[in-house]
């Protein structure tokens, strides 16, 4: 892997215009701008639409599985971003997975604070299970604030009564709205893209008068038992290390199939820059081979949820080192 791959994605978000803790109006602006620099690929699709009642963005290419569901979480931390902004990333683990993703725009705050997020996806989830798309054929990725959300509308899924989807694939997992981890002291000064500041703010906006420690909104604070297969990529110059390392223990402790991969020097939500970043590249194929292994998995009765109704067993946790 390049140093010097990693030393220019370092500057480039070290001086970039976004302030994650800043104006929320301007910083969305600011946001969809970076976002949508860059045109999609010429094969990429998208198509807006609308399931339980919630806006979605479905990603795809001409060679997707029909078969098969991302339902993909963006980031923003809850204030900022849309699914709209999200069809690069989503496009790119659509195309590695063979699968379309069906973005959610959820409800973002301070407009519409927690539970709105949670409610919305769960919503979409329930959705596309009501219209005829069978569990084991749907996989979360989310990232960032759509990372936590991911794992926190499994939780809310399990507490429904709803069956787990196949696995969930969650990139910096911003899974504790307290922002209590070391990390967010330790790894300060080589994160050039969050502060704890900025998160901290972000967490007032959603939250309001909720408890930070309340499961559905930070699920490294959740029983994760009986969740679906957890993979979990970091990057070590990030705040949110520990969220994720956490997260992992948390979801073993419960005996969820759990793989953490900590992938070194690289920021937060490395994997939106494949095309310019050999680590971004490597671990969207990682991310991609894990959700088809589970589709497989489930397919072949060999993976727990809908089809036993029983919990995966054991508690894997893999930590990856380039």
């Amino acid at each position: 892997m390049s140093r010097s791959q990693r030393q220019t994605l370092d500057d480039l978000l070290r001086h970039g215009p976004l302030d994650l803790g800043g104006d929320v109006a301007e910083q969305r602006a600011v946001f969809h701008d970076m976002m949508t620099s860059l045109p999609l690929p010429a094969d990429v699709l998208t198509t807006a639409g609308e399931l339980g009642g919630v806006p979605v963005v479905t990603v795809g290419t001409p060679a997707d599985d029909p078969a098969t569901v991302l339902l993909y979480l963006h980031g923003g931390a809850y204030a900022i971003g849309s699914a709209a902004d999200a069809a690069g990333l989503a496009g790119d683990v659509a195309r590695r997975a063979g699968a379309r993703a069906v973005c959610v725009d959820y409800r973002l705050a301070p407009e519409n604070p927690f539970p709105a997020a949670v409610d919305d996806a769960l919503a979409v989830y329930r959705a596309l299970l009501d219209g005829g798309v069978p569990s084991s054929a749907v996989a979360f990725v989310g990232e960032s604030a759509g990372g936590g959300l991911a794992v926190a509308t499994l939780v809310a899924a399990r507490d429904a009564g709803l069956p787990q989807p196949s696995s969930a694939a969650v990139f910096s997992p911003w899974a504790d709205l307290s922002v209590s981890g070391d990390s967010a002291v330790g790894k300060a000064a080589v994160d050039p893209a969050l502060t704890a500041e900025g998160l901290r703010r972000r967490a007032r906006d959603y939250l309001r008068d909720t408890d930070p420690a309340t499961p559905h909104a930070s699920p490294v604070f959740a029983d994760l038992t009986g969740l679906a297969p957890l993979l979990i990529q970091v990057g070590s110059h990030e705040i949110l290390l520990d969220d994720a390392v956490r997260l992992a223990a948390r979801a073993a402790e419960c005996d969820v199939h759990v793989e953490l991969q900590v992938w070194p020097r690289v920021p937060h939500v490395f994997q939106a820059f494949a095309a310019m970043l050999d680590e971004a590249d490597a671990a969207l194929r990682a991310a991609a081979a894990f959700t088809r292994a589970h589709w497989a998995a489930t397919d072949a009765d060999d993976v727990s949820g809908e089809v036993s109704g029983e919990v995966l067993p054991g508690g894997k946790e893999s930590v990856v080192r380039q």
